[in-house]
């Protein structure tokens, strides 16, 4: 599927049993702040507000626990779990273990708070809004995924409500160590999952930038990915994209059989979606979407391959815009949660392939179900995304949407209606999936980054023209953070 693929109760009780589940005996409770008097190591600061080294401030806190500390020029770093609830309703029946990772600077600073939406990296890195605000940053895995995933494992626990509820959870524990100023952060289902967030606690964060973040609101709906594809880019493109896809099924049983073997050299299975030549039809279906999602545009349509190309110059690059390995059993099952999330709540892209449609076997495999086991059950919810696409329109307040022009996700995206306030759509011509603030027109990056210091507490340079604070650093501003592997959002 458009894998969206290489490419989230009462509060009384949530807030009540925020630090009282599963407490570790002899746990002590977080000191609150008392004084200012700090000193550093780098440039930061070692110890909490009341003279406490941080990380046993931070592992004081009830159902915290270390992982390890990792060295970070500047920062402190630590990659450490936290003792969730399965279930927030009932956090009587059964709690897990969840990874997140705290990248610390300064208790002075203020702090962001980033999902991709899948794993969390225990690798330090800054999100884009991290190095603006010069801050903290706490990053945290979504639940379901490895090692952040309840045993026995209850699916049904796993909605964008109880995930929402994690990272409050996470916020209450952490924010009277860091009272600073707090933003949600992330990328494509980390975007979708920091919007998520806000709706249910739409008090916690001081400000949210989505990063590329889709809106499903009706799955069906096919309109708006086929105007897309029948848009974007120029037609010369369009056609190049359209007749290499037509000319991977023309070579199917050649490719298919090169690829059956490359599994079984490599201890590649196909059990889930039935055998190599159904992975190989869903991986061309939505190879358009790989192309325009990932591929730089201004170079990419030149190194399409023509009708008459070699099979191997074809295969290289199906490899590189859809991956192979991404359509095998193991190439999927570390994204099993986003796939049952998908089919339940999320939603996926719909659209047509009218110039393949002649050539396909399995018409209508590309969905979610294909990916996840049988023996986990999965009814699509249609209330949820609707319910926080009213929401953003109505109520939004201090949220950033950062999209990208030639983004497949961009065809679905959140809008802001009346009721919307301080808050903002951009949009980075020629951007694709790693659209970002840094590669947006200067008058609209300008803004961006102005109102994101605004919202972290900070000042804004009286010219208006605002630039990132934090220096370059090769070790944690790595590009395209909110990444996964091709074709999962």
């Amino acid at each position: 599927m458009r894998k969206a693929r290489r490419w989230l109760l009462s509060l009384a009780v949530l807030i009540g049993t925020a630090g009282t589940v599963s407490t570790p005996a002899g746990a002590a409770t977080a000191a609150e702040p008392n004084r200012s008097d700090v000193r550093n190591a780098g440039s930061a600061t070692t110890q909490g507000g009341d003279g406490q080294d941080i990380k046993d401030r931070i592992l004081a806190i009830p159902g915290m626990s270390l992982i390890e500390e990792k060295p970070v020029d500047g920062y402190r770093y630590f990659v450490l779990d936290y003792t969730q609830p399965v279930d927030h309703r009932h956090p009587e029946r059964g709690t897990f273990q969840q990874r997140l990772t705290v990248l610390h600077k300064s208790v002075d600073r203020p702090t962001v708070f980033f999902t991709s939406g899948y794993n969390v990296s225990t690798t330090p890195s800054r999100s884009e809004p991290t190095k603006i605000i010069d801050g903290n940053q706490v990053s945290l895995e979504y639940r379901y995924f490895t090692p952040s995933r309840p045993t026995p494992t209850d699916w049904k626990k796993l909605d964008i409500r109880q995930a929402a509820t994690d990272q409050h959870r996470i916020f209450q524990a952490l924010h009277a160590l860091y009272p600073k100023n707090w933003i949600a952060t992330g990328g494509s289902k980390g975007g979708m999952t920091a919007t998520y967030y806000r709706r249910f606690f739409p008090h916690d964060m001081n400000g949210t930038v989505a990063y590329v973040a889709p809106n499903n609101t009706d799955r069906a709906d096919a309109a708006p990915y086929d105007r897309f594809f029948a848009t974007v880019g120029s037609a010369r493109c369009r056609a190049d994209v359209a007749k290499a896809e037509r000319e991977a099924l023309l070579r199917r049983d050649e490719i298919v059989n090169r690829y059956a073997k490359w599994a079984g050299e490599n201890k590649r299975t196909f059990t889930l979606i039935g055998n190599a030549d159904r992975a190989y039809e869903v991986l061309v279906t939505d190879l358009v979407f790989g192309f325009w999602q990932y591929q730089p545009a201004e170079t990419a349509c030149a190194a399409i391959p023509a009708p008459g190309a070699s099979t191997d110059a074809l295969y290289q690059w199906i490899d590189k815009v859809g991956g192979f390995d991404s359509y095998t059993d193991q190439g999927m099952e570390k994204f099993l949660p986003y796939y049952y999330q998908a089919g339940t709540q999320l939603g996926e892209p719909t659209y047509h392939y009218p110039n393949i449609q002649d050539l396909l076997r399995y018409p209508g495999i590309n969905n979610s179900r294909s990916f996840v086991p049988r023996e986990i059950p999965m009814a699509f919810d249609k209330r949820a995304m609707p319910d926080v696409d009213r929401w953003v329109r109505h109520h939004a307040r201090h949220m950033m949407f950062v999209n990208g022009q030639y983004d497949p996700w961009s065809a679905k995206h959140f809008e802001l209606g009346k009721g919307a306030r301080d808050s903002y759509v951009f949009t980075v011509p020629g951007g694709n999936h790693g659209a970002d603030i840094a590669k947006l027109k200067d008058a609209d990056r300008t803004k961006a980054t102005a109102e994101l210091l605004s919202w972290a507490g900070l000042p804004v340079p009286a010219n208006g023209r605002a630039t990132a604070r934090a220096p370059y650093d090769k070790n944690l501003d790595r590009p395209e953070l909110h990444r996964m592997t091709t074709l999962r959002p």
